[in-house]
């Protein structure tokens, strides 16, 4: 086999080669920038208040309780049918007016 030492066109080659080189190291070394960059944002994290841990209690317990309080609806539904239940029409008048006040 022989050498051909008077071809010159080869050290463009080589610089080729060393080029390839130099861009396929500075992609890895893009890549495990990036890679680190994820690292980080998967560290993020939320924090709870004390504060916002019972209100989420609070909203458990009221979404869980019944709309209506069905033992106080059968009190009064047997209060009217006997007769016990009585109206007091100035309590009412003042309630009625309280509830106009506060609409406005």
């Amino acid at each position: 086999m022989a050498i051909n030492i008077n071809n010159l066109s080869n050290n463009n080659q080589v610089k080729q080669k060393v080029d390839q080189q130099t861009q396929v190291k500075q992609q890895a070394t893009q890549s495990s920038v990036v890679a680190e960059q994820a690292k980080v944002a998967s560290k993020d994290s939320v924090s709870i208040t004390p504060q916002a841990k019972q209100l989420g209690e609070l909203q458990k317990k009221a979404n869980d309780a019944p709309a209506v309080n069905q033992k106080k609806v059968e009190q009064l539904k047997k209060a009217i049918i006997s007769g016990e239940y009585k109206i007091d029409p100035e309590k009412l008048a003042a309630s009625i007016a309280g509830f106009e006040f506060k609409l406005n």
